[in-house]
């Protein structure tokens, strides 16, 4: 099963990117201006709502993400709270800006199968200084069951064009 909305992926030229706020770069990648991620596509993880300091991500949690006693990996769901995580906090980002993850804090609630179908991440900003962000995240099943929450720390910089 797929949900993928996207019809291409790809990087964003670094000249693009610095010249967008993250908000609209963002909008821009679910608008089709821009490609999304490769990651997206490996991961079957997509970026479905985004306005500032608020990102909503679907996952496709399938049996290739299993790990050997046959649920979904952790790392996964991780990567699940981190996109979206990442994504509210890149919301905010003036045009110039970038962020990196520098702490993920993931509670794991309940187990993901391929038969719980897709999941939604809903991730707020809680904090968001001069150099520092911080955000939060839940994921739930299609029925609104609360599978996983986290939180995350993230770093932002200034962007060089040419670097």
């Amino acid at each position: 099963m797929t949900l993928n909305p996207y019809q291409r992926f790809g990087v964003v030229e670094r000249h693009e990117f610095v010249s967008h706020s993250g908000l609209d770069l963002l909008r821009k990648m679910i608008d089709g201006t821009y490609p999304a991620p490769p990651f997206s596509d490996a991961a079957e993880i997509w970026l479905t709502s985004i306005e500032r300091g608020r990102a909503v991500f679907t996952g496709v949690p399938t049996e290739r993400f299993y790990n050997p006693m046959g649920g979904v990996h952790g790392g996964w769901i991780s990567a699940l709270l981190d996109s979206a995580m990442g994504c509210a906090v890149h919301s905010m980002l003036k045009a110039g800006q970038g962020y990196t993850t520098i702490e993920l804090k993931v509670n794991f609630v309940r187990p993901v199968l391929e038969k719980t179908g897709p999941l939604n991440c809903v991730a707020d900003i809680v904090h968001f200084g001069g150099r520092i962000a911080t955000s939060e995240g839940r994921v739930f099943d299609s029925g609104g069951t609360l599978m996983a929450h986290g939180s995350e720390t993230c770093l932002v910089f200034d962007v060089k064009a040419s670097s």
